[in-house]
């Protein structure tokens, strides 16, 4: 059995504790009032001038000083400013909760794939999959509280604007969305997605551990397992669709993708993946799971380079079609991520697929830990960036920065979410013995 250690115990609820502080200041300095807004925007305006050749300036000296009178009594623009600004620190806790939540999602459904195609390597490591997958409802439920919460507290800091009624009442294609895109069909669709997941994964978790303690050759429980298993992607293939356009695209009301739902999907499970070999290899070299060898830690690795590859595959596939088609209503979500986010959007293609494709492509590597777990921050960091770059520029447009807000959001859910995986890894054993291919996959060797 594992026991959580004090000294990990601390550190997650110093996270934690860290996090609440960051996102605490976020929220007190994002608010300002509009005098200020155009206080900053006229500086702003002046640093800018001031960038040009002497020549510019002087030539330019009337426009300039025209401009930031412009500025400063442009009410409209500086009330959206202001807006961006106000929903800054609710967009950094929305990624972050998002981030960590399709991580455990994406661990649910490989999970799934394993028992479903009676996978012989993997069974050593379901307890470790098990106990990730256990984030996935506290940290779905957050993500809906953030997405709701940020309607209704405060004034004008939703995330998605199709929750702002006056929006809504200005914008004719969201109007006709608007069967779709509510807040009351929005809850109802979370909570079937939300309860169909965890309810499979608390009778998995159930059918395992009773496998456990099931006579020998009584494999009943695994059965059940199977069956479950099947079901549940089944369902998952739809919702987490679905969960995508919601959660997600929907940001962007006036944009859509009919390759999306796949997107998602190759991210969350590429992040999925990468915390099991993580959190494997931790155990491993605690001496808690001696039954993981260099075989298992290398098939993860050909996981986390495989889909890293399926990753790349479908973020050109998307993004070709639509800069290559170049249709207004389309492109522009492009546009505006590369005009405002360009290093985050091209440095994202080094980090999720670059990089893991020097890495992860020589067979050797694969079966060296540090250099998994290496592969694995890089990996994990350039999915954060990723979903980053899908929410903010819908939300806080060019006012985006990685500051302690962010930093802050990442520290809260990713101590949340140590401390909940930790918690689960202690209520059973770490190997699940009754599984009918657990020899097997003590046994493996590739």
């Amino acid at each position: 059995m594992y026991t959580i250690s004090n000294r990990l115990k601390t550190f997650s609820i110093i996270l934690i504790v860290l996090g609440v502080l960051g996102v605490a200041y976020g929220f007190m300095t994002s608010h300002k009032s509009l005098e200020e807004v155009k206080t900053m925007l006229v500086e702003e305006h002046a640093h800018e001038g001031n960038e040009t050749s002497v020549s510019e300036h002087v030539e330019g000296a009337e426009n300039t000083v025209s401009n930031h009178a412009d500025v400063a009594h442009d009410d409209g623009h500086a009330i959206h400013v202001q807006e961006q600004l106000a929903k800054r620190p609710w967009s950094a806790m929305y990624v972050s909760a998002l981030f960590f939540m399709t991580i455990a999602l994406g661990v649910l459904a490989f999970y799934a794939i394993q028992i479903a195609s009676q996978a012989g390597w993997a069974p050593v490591l379901y307890r470790v999959m098990e106990a990730i997958s256990a984030y996935l409802l506290p940290g779905a439920i957050i993500v809906i509280l953030l997405a709701v919460g940020s309607h209704y507290i405060g004034h004008h800091n939703e995330i998605f604007i199709w929750m702002n009624p006056e929006v809504v009442a200005d914008d004719k294609l969201i109007q006709n969305k608007s069967g779709y895109l509510n807040i009351t069909a929005f809850l109802i669709r979370a909570i079937i997605f939300i309860a169909g997941w965890s309810t499979y994964r608390y009778f998995a978790r159930k059918f395992s551990i009773a496998q456990d303690n099931a006579e020998p050759g009584d494999n009943r429980n695994f059965k059940k397992s199977f069956r479950i298993a099947a079901g549940f992607l089944v369902f998952f293939m739809y919702t987490e669709s679905i969960m995508s356009w919601d959660w997600i695209m929907s940001v962007d009301p006036h944009w859509f993708s009919t390759l999306f739902g796949w997107y998602v999907f190759s991210g969350m499970i590429v992040g999925g993946i990468t915390v099991i070999a993580m959190v494997a290899i931790y155990l491993k070299g605690k001496g808690l799971l001696p039954m993981v060898n260099n075989s298992h830690i290398h098939d993860l690795a050909k996981y986390m380079f495989g889909f890293s590859i399926f990753w790349a595959y479908l973020w050109f596939s998307q993004f070709m079609l639509i800069w290559y088609a170049n249709i207004p209503e389309e492109v522009v979500y492009f546009v505006s991520r590369i005009e405002d986010y360009k290093l985050l959007f091209f440095g994202m293609l080094v980090l999720n697929f670059v990089f893991p494709f020097l890495i992860l492509m020589n067979s050797d590597n694969k079966r060296v830990p540090w250099f998994v777990m290496m592969g694995g921050v890089v990996i994990l960091v350039g999915h954060y960036i990723d979903l980053f770059v899908m929410i903010m520029p819908a939300t806080v447009g060019d006012r985006w920065y990685i500051g302690i807000p962010e930093i802050g959001s990442v520290l809260l859910f990713g101590g949340l979410f140590l401390l909940v995986v930790l918690t689960s890894l202690t209520k059973a054993p770490l190997a699940p013995k009754g599984n009918p291919f657990i020899k097997e996959s003590e046994n493996f060797h590739y």
